[in-house]
């Protein structure tokens, strides 16, 4: 296609995205930064806590993919609503997306609480693991509803450009976070040592915490959508319709990558013990560079979807592919500071010997692997905004479900690779789907507005462009 030019100079977009991105991935930080201090504390009660914790990490996980469609669905819409300046659907689909999420929530929260032997034989075979994940899951359940409110909360008003609600929310919910744990795991205070029920506790307070504050500055400054409960469950039937059939994708996409992931993390999970805390260490590193992806990801969405929902395609387009490289430059600086500064960190973490050669040989292994992911990631979040919603997600259970699950089980059930090899087969379809994503990003077939602003407009974009 003919490549449109752009209203918005490399600085002004640089500029847009600044005010949501850095916000965003200051607070994805500042989280992951708690959950390395959270796990530097862990590591004083020994190796196999850190393993049980991470592979709690694991299960919520699972929740995030049961609910993180409708977050997908739900920014599409509050994006475009929000550039057309149609205020009552904003409402609308937020509450949409609160109830559905509410779902997963709900449901993991229970498992959690009420069957957490059931949850943790899935990830181990350790018994002493499994006896350590069940005393943190019975408890750290309960803060499963309350993550899900924080997300959707979250999510709209970054979707509306009121970022730094959210980041104060966070802030709090961390230092809070922080607080608790140091005081519950150690028994501070005169308070009982309780370990990992101590940080479990933590967690569900800090995120009361985060959706206290939140609330709180919501109501204080008159912020519109959030509180707006009436409005919330005024559906028609035509917005809901539209809704799911948008929705429905990404929910497919993060349910089944979230049951992929699980069976990933199965693998992973039932090798040595060194490599088990490895992983959890890993997974909480992994953090740090997703999220500035986040951030990234949600600029997209916004700057993006916004464009697209007031019918402004070309712009939309020309600031979509712009994004994509942007995000990978910040992912590779990411990489290069995470790389330099390893030892210190892993040593904070608990480890040491095999674990720490096997942490290092995985970091290094996901810091070259990112690059294209982070790629990967945003070039689907922006299909997503642009109202594409089935394009990336078809691809990534079509290569996780047919390339990346028989090569990992192949690997390790027959040819019982060694454990860093087997990390690596975990991103395998990383390069290919990339190479098919920037294709149809290219393409811009993805611009699919859901506002009537958009769609006055949609023809004669296509006419023009798309061939």
């Amino acid at each position: 296609m003919n490549r449109p030019e752009s209203k918005t100079s490399l600085r002004q977009l640089i500029s847009l995205v600044a005010v949501i991105a850095i916000p965003v991935a200051l607070q994805n930080l500042l989280t992951t930064t708690g959950t390395m201090i959270d796990t530097v504390m862990i590591a004083s009660l020994g190796e196999k806590s850190v393993g049980a914790v991470g592979l709690c990490a694991q299960y919520a996980n699972l929740m995030y993919a049961g609910y993180w469609g409708f977050v997908g669905g739900g920014m599409l819409f509050f994006s475009q609503f929000w550039g057309a300046g149609n205020y009552k659907a904003i409402c609308c689909s937020y509450g949409m997306t609160v109830c559905f999420m509410m779902i997963s929530g709900v449901v993991c929260g229970s498992f959690a609480v009420f069957r957490p032997d059931l949850v943790m034989k899935l990830y181990t075979d350790s018994r002493e693991i499994r006896e350590i994940g069940i005393r943190y899951l019975r408890i750290a359940g309960f803060s499963f509803p309350l993550q899900v409110l924080a997300t959707a909360m979250a999510a709209l008003l970054r979707s509306v450009e009121r970022v730094r609600i959210p980041l104060i929310g966070g802030i709090a919910g961390v230092v809070t976070n922080c607080i608790c744990n140091y005081i519950l795991i150690f028994g501070k205070l005169g308070l009982p040592a309780m370990g990992v029920r101590g940080a479990a506790i933590g967690t569900v307070i800090a995120n009361a915490m985060n959706v206290l504050v939140v609330v709180t500055l919501v109501k204080a400054h008159h912020m519109p959508f959030v509180l707006e409960i009436k409005e919330h469950f005024r559906w028609n039937k035509a917005l809901f319709t539209e809704y799911l059939k948008k929705s429905f994708p990404i929910l497919m996409n993060e349910v089944f990558i979230g049951i992929g992931n699980m069976m990933v993390a199965v693998v992973l999970g039932h090798q040595i013990e060194e490599a088990i805390a490895a992983t959890a260490v890993l997974r909480t590193l992994e953090g740090i560079i997703t999220g500035f992806f986040a951030g990234f990801s949600n600029a997209a969405s916004v700057v993006v979807g916004k464009e697209v929902g007031a019918g402004n395609h070309e712009e939309a387009f020309s600031r979509a592919w712009r994004l994509i490289y942007l995000c990978m430059g910040m992912t590779l600086l990411v990489d290069a500071c995470l790389l330099l500064l390893h030892d210190p960190i892993l040593h904070a973490m608990g480890m040491s010997g095999e674990s720490y050669r096997i942490a290092t040989g995985m970091l290094i292994i996901f810091c070259l692997v990112a690059l294209i992911r982070m790629g990967n990631w945003c070039m689907n979040d922006t299909f997503r905004a642009g109202g594409d919603s089935r394009f990336g997600s078809i691809m990534e259970l079509t290569f996780m479900f047919l390339m990346v699950q028989p090569v990992i089980h192949i690997a390790n059930d027959i040819f019982h690779v060694p454990f860093l090899l087997l990390f690596v087969l975990c991103y395998v379809d990383e390069p290919v789907r990339f190479v098919i994503m920037q294709r149809h990003m290219y393409s811009a077939r993805w611009i699919k507005p859901v506002s009537k602003e958009g769609q006055r407009t949609i023809d004669a974009f296509r006419k023009r462009y798309v061939r």
